[in-house]
């Protein structure tokens, strides 16, 4: 009467490597969604402390003759200048000089 069958076809069953493959994707899927959210809440954490407060400087530090900043570092206590000639600056915070580093 009717070429059609009267139930469907149970489900095959996939085969030990496709059921392997698909843990894996599976697997990896879930690890790289709660990277992600890891990533996110770091970056909101971070991104909502409010910023660092600088140092208080002096009016003005005094610089030997032709010395040219190279960088700048600020301590506890101390600011310490890096010369382009190599030579290290130390000042305390009232600016006077208090040692003095030859390259």
């Amino acid at each position: 009467m009717s070429d059609l069958p009267s139930e469907p076809p149970a489900p095959a069953q996939l085969p030990p490597e496709l059921r392997f493959i698909k843990r894996l994707v599976t697997i990896l899927t879930a690890t790289m969604i709660v990277g992600l959210l890891v990533i996110v809440a770091l970056l909101v954490i971070r991104l909502a402390a409010p910023p660092p407060t600088l140092p208080e400087l002096p009016a003005a530090i005094a610089l030997p003759e032709g010395a040219k900043i190279a960088a700048l570092t600020f301590a506890k206590d101390l600011i310490v200048v890096v010369t382009e000639a190599g030579g290290v600056l130390v000042y305390d915070k009232s600016g006077t000089l208090r040692q003095e580093l030859a390259p």
